[in-house]
């Protein structure tokens, strides 16, 4: 849990996870400990680590394992996402930091997938910004991350996985994020595109901004600042009731 400058202890604050779910087939390998709290923390890019510094508490790498047998894992995995992030945000609530009616979630890639899928099958969050994420499990149909299956051997669970299957269940804004030129073979444009039009055509509230000439990870200067501005400028309106004069 990382915390803006000049933090005072005590006041409760707009949160934001940013998490990337792993695949676990043993509870005590999810229940290790990974990294440090005694290295330095690295802001680079279009990292949201720099919502720190516009007053943001983070909760950064929240651990969502998803822990079952790597054949049939993915049958929970929407149970288990929702319970890993409750878990998360309790937790940062009872340590006095987070301000539980006003927390956002985002991730990249499979995060951004992840960010999706929380909207659609929880409260948990008054807003989410995913970047470059799948959202439509059929356009990915021999497999994806950890999962094994076919769609046509696990049809239900790639159904039940498909935030697009569930748009009208998004009822939180959300910020999709995507570059125009992601050749990664399971995030092409069209995810994000469709995930837009079917999130819109349900009345819900939804912004995409497609960056040119980026492929799945974002490099041009121009891009990076971009992003950085949207993401800020979302979190900012829909978790503090802020609005930036010029976009």
């Amino acid at each position: 849990l990382l915390l803006p400058p000049n933090y005072k202890e005590g006041t409760r604050l707009p949160t934001i996870l940013y998490a990337y779910p792993l695949e676990y087939n043993d509870p005590n390998t999810a229940g290790q400990i990974g990294g440090s709290t005694q290295r330095f923390v690295s802001m680079r890019g279009a990292s949201h680590l720099f919502l720190l510094l516009a007053g943001y508490a983070i909760l950064n790498n929240a651990t969502i394992p998803i822990v079952g047998d790597f054949e049939t894992v993915n049958n929970t995995y929407i149970e288990q996402l929702v319970a890993g992030a409750k878990a998360a945000i309790d937790k940062a609530a009872e340590m006095g930091v987070t301000d539980p009616s006003r927390v956002g979630v985002t991730g990249h890639s499979y995060g951004g997938f992840m960010t999706a899928n929380l909207l659609a099958h929880s409260d948990l969050f008054k807003t989410g910004v995913a970047r470059s994420g799948a959202y439509n499990r059929t356009l990915t149909p021999f497999g994806f991350q950890s999962e094994r299956r076919t769609f046509w051997q696990a049809r239900d669970i790639y159904l039940k996985m498909s935030p697009f299957a569930y748009a009208d269940k998004i009822n939180e804004p959300i910020l999709l994020i995507h570059g125009e030129a992601d050749n990664n073979s399971g995030t092409f444009p069209i995810q994000s595109e469709r995930l837009y039009q079917a999130v819109r055509g349900h009345g819900g509230t939804v912004r995409l901004v497609m960056l040119p000439h980026e492929s799945h990870g974002y490099t041009a200067r121009e891009s990076i600042e971009h992003v950085l501005w949207e993401t800020q400028e979302w979190f900012d309106r829909y978790l503090k009731g802020q609005v930036m004069t010029s976009r």
